[in-house]
């Protein structure tokens, strides 16, 4: 899958012209993140993301990023056994390596895009807050136990003003972080960047 992606990145960025416009910004924001999981309720966890972007195109563009990011998800744990009843939280520390594919309307001070591609996400650094009485049970005694990496997508809308770029874009796993629970991560994020270059 991997292979793919790349091979269409590649296909799209060799229809680009040499003469397009290159862009080179950073960014910054805030996310809204869960874990989906199955038979487990999950909230949402506030969290940022904090990179650069590269935007080569003019109508169509491509727009390669890499950012570090702060995700995660609290749980609320239910059992007709009240020892393995309780809440905790994951927040992860990841490095987000997004390809995304766009096209912009509109002036160049002034501008409207949509975008979508595939996400590398890598995990840096976990951090969890998940009572004992829960790791300790049979029923979740693995819980919390994550892949290192994982493979997403993202899709969204944004606006350019003047050398200020807004976007708000929506991310989904396409990899399962944990396989019995079935858990992906999932999340809203906005942010805004500044053209450097």
């Amino acid at each position: 899958m991997k292979k793919f992606f790349l091979s269409i990145a590649l296909l799209v960025a060799g229809g680009i012209s040499a003469k397009a416009q290159l862009v080179l910004g950073a960014k910054g924001g805030v996310n809204f993140s869960k874990i989906n999981s199955d038979n487990i309720k999950e909230s949402t966890l506030t969290g940022y993301q904090v990179g650069i972007f590269i935007r080569g195109g003019s109508t169509f563009y491509v727009q390669p990023e890499a950012y570090i990011s702060s995700t995660g998800g609290k749980f609320d744990f239910q059992s007709n056994n009240t020892s393995t009843s309780g809440s905790g939280q994951v927040r992860f520390t990841n490095l987000n390596i997004p390809l995304l594919i766009g096209r912009s309307f509109g002036a160049k001070d002034l501008n409207f895009r949509v975008m979508a591609g595939p996400i590398y996400t890598a995990i840096l650094n976990q951090d969890e807050s998940i009572p004992q009485n829960i790791t300790d049970s049979k029923t979740y005694s693995d819980f919390g136990t994550f892949k290192k990496s994982t493979l997403g997508f993202q899709a969204g809308a944004g606006v350019d003003i003047s050398a200020f770029t807004i976007d708000f874009r929506y991310e989904g796993g396409l990899t399962k972080l944990n396989e019995k629970y079935g858990q992906r991560q999932n999340l809203w994020a906005l942010s805004v960047g500044i053209k450097l270059l």
